[in-house]
C-alpha cells in the first residue's frame, strides 16, 4: 500500500477495509513480527520532544492516520488521504476477519484487570470464534524496570497469540512495542491507546454518524475528559497545524524558485 511523507512520517494512505485486509493478509505470511501506530497531532506534538517516541512512530510497519486533523494535513500538502483509519477501526476490522476464520488468538496487553474483564465478556459475544490467548494488566507506571518486562514478554510468548493488542497509551506504548518487538513470539502487534476502553465501555465513543463524519468526535471526548485530554486539544492540534502551514508554505515557495 501507499504512504504519503507528512512533517517527516510515512502514513499509510489506504481506506479502513484495505487496512484491515492487508494486516490479515500479514498474519498470513512469514517473517518478524509486524506492528501499526496511529498517527495523529498530539502523537507528532509529543514526538517533537521525545526522540524515542519519534524513531518508535517511523519503525512502525504502518502508521495510520488516526485523526481528523491529519486528514486535513494531507488535503493541505496535496496528499490522498481521505479519510480517517482510527484504533478502533482496525479493532473491528480484523476481528472480523479473524472471527471469520476461526482458529485464530488474541491477546490484550493494558488497562485494569476490570476492563479486561469486560473485553472478555464482549469478545466472547461479538467475536466468538477468536480465542483470548490471555490478558495482562501492566503496572501503572511511568517506565517498566527489565523485571516488568520480562514478565510481560514472557507471560505474552506462553500464551503464543496470532496479535497482541497494546492499550498503553502513547508514548508509552509505542515505545514498548519498538523496545520489544524482536522479544515476542506474534506476528502482528498493534498499538491501538484508548480502544480498550473504548470497547470495555469505561470510555464512551461517539458513533453518531454525521458527529464522526464532520470530524466532531474530539469535542465529545474534550468534554468527557477534559482534565486528560485539554493539553492534547488545544496545544497538540495548534503546534501540529502551525507545522502543517509552515510546510504548505515551504513547498509552494520552492515551486517558484
Amino acid at each position: 500500500m501507499m504512504k504519503e511523507h507528512i512533517l517527516g512520517y510515512d502514513v499509510d494512505t489506504f481506506s479502513v477495509d484495505e487496512c484491515a485486509e492487508e494486516l490479515f493478509d500479514r498474519l498470513r505470511g512469514e517473517g518478524r513480527s509486524s506492528w501499526l501506530a496511529c498517527f495523529n497531532p498530539h502523537s507528532y506534538a509529543l514526538s517533537l520532544k521525545d526522540e524515542p517516541f519519534s524513531r518508535a512512530l517511523k519503525a512502525a510497519d504502518w502508521l495510520v492516520p488516526d485523526g481528523t486533523g491529519v486528514v486535513l494535513a494531507s488535503r493541505q500538502l496535496g496528499g490522498t488521504i481521505r479519510g480517517r483509519v482510527t484504533g478502533s477501526d482496525v479493532f473491528a476490522g480484523l476481528n472480523k476477519r479473524l472471527n471469520a476464520v476461526g482458529n485464530m488468538s488474541v491477546f490484550f496487553l493494558g488497562a485494569t484487570d476490570e476492563s479486561l474483564g469486560l473485553i472478555r465478556q464482549r469478545m466472547a459475544h461479538e467475536y466468538p470464534d477468536i480465542a483470548i490467548a490471555g490478558t495482562f494488566s501492566p503496572p501503572f507506571k511511568e517506565e517498566f524496570s527489565e523485571a516488568d518486562n520480562r514478565v510481560m514478554i514472557e507471560t505474552i510468548n506462553k500464551a503464543r497469540p496470532d496479535v497482541l493488542w497494546v492499550g498503553m497509551s502513547a508514548p508509552k506504548q509505542e515505545k514498548w512495542i519498538s523496545l520489544n518487538r524482536d522479544r515476542l513470539d506474534v506476528k502482528l502487534i498493534a498499538a491501538v491507546g484508548a480502544v480498550f476502553d473504548f470497547y470495555a465501555g469505561t470510555i464512551k465513543r461517539e458513533t453518531d454518524s454525521w458527529i464522526v463524519n464532520h470530524g466532531l468526535e474530539w469535542l465529545l471526548r474534550l468534554v468527557q475528559e477534559p482534565q486528560r485530554l485539554w493539553r492534547r486539544t488545544l496545544v497538540s492540534g495548534p503546534v501540529f497545524f502551525w507545522n502543517v502551514f509552515r510546510e504548505r508554505f515551504r513547498k509552494r515557495f520552492f515551486v517558484f524558485l
